[in-house]
């Protein structure tokens, strides 16, 4: 099962796009929202996520992590369940996903050393010990950044060529009337 964190003041798109090509692609992926299961994106659409970051247990049945950015990216940076599921997937070598200003997040966490990645223009300087990239989509082993709401459904896509296979990702793709 793969965490797709949301907190108040999220980037809509960059929820929505990998949560929509990821169950397309039959991944299980579970919403959590910070400080309670309805958040509200910084463009005022409000979710209500299947739960809550204060209902999860500490690794069990974890196969990744996803952060979206936008203005919210403090929220997820402050809270201690995020920080907790991304050590226990560093600790188990499994996928950490984040896009736009949330590879920050990475990048305080000391997740990013010796790794490449890319982030929304202006972010570099808090990639700590990131090999910076200016590509839309990076991905490093089983890291994946991205650099914005414009590149979501790449992003969406990259995270099932990692964990599936490049077909599938070309399939939902296709099937999306994307670009492949």
């Amino acid at each position: 099962m793969f965490y797709l964190f949301a907190g108040n003041g999220f980037e809509e798109l960059e929820f929505i796009a990998p949560l929509d090509i990821m169950r397309r692609a039959g991944l299980k992926v579970t919403t959590v929202g910070i400080g309670g299961r309805t958040v509200t994106g910084a463009h005022g659409l409000t979710i209500t996520c299947d739960t809550a970051d204060d209902q999860l247990i500490d690794g069990i049945g974890i196969s990744g992590v996803i952060l979206p950015g936008g203005a919210g990216y403090r929220n997820l940076a402050q809270s201690a369940t995020v920080g907790r599921m991304l050590a226990y997937c560093v600790e188990n070598n499994l996928l950490i996903a984040a896009i736009c200003a949330a590879p920050s997040i990475l990048g305080e966490f000391g997740i990013l050393r010796g790794r490449r990645a890319t982030c929304f223009p202006g972010f570099e300087d808090k990639l700590e010990g990131a090999i910076a990239q200016n590509d839309a989509v990076v991905r490093d082993g089983n890291l994946i950044t991205a650099k914005g709401a414009g590149c979501a459904v790449d992003f969406g896509l990259e995270i099932v060529r990692a964990v599936l296979d490049d077909g599938n990702a070309v399939r939902i793709a296709s099937a999306m009337q994307c670009h492949v």
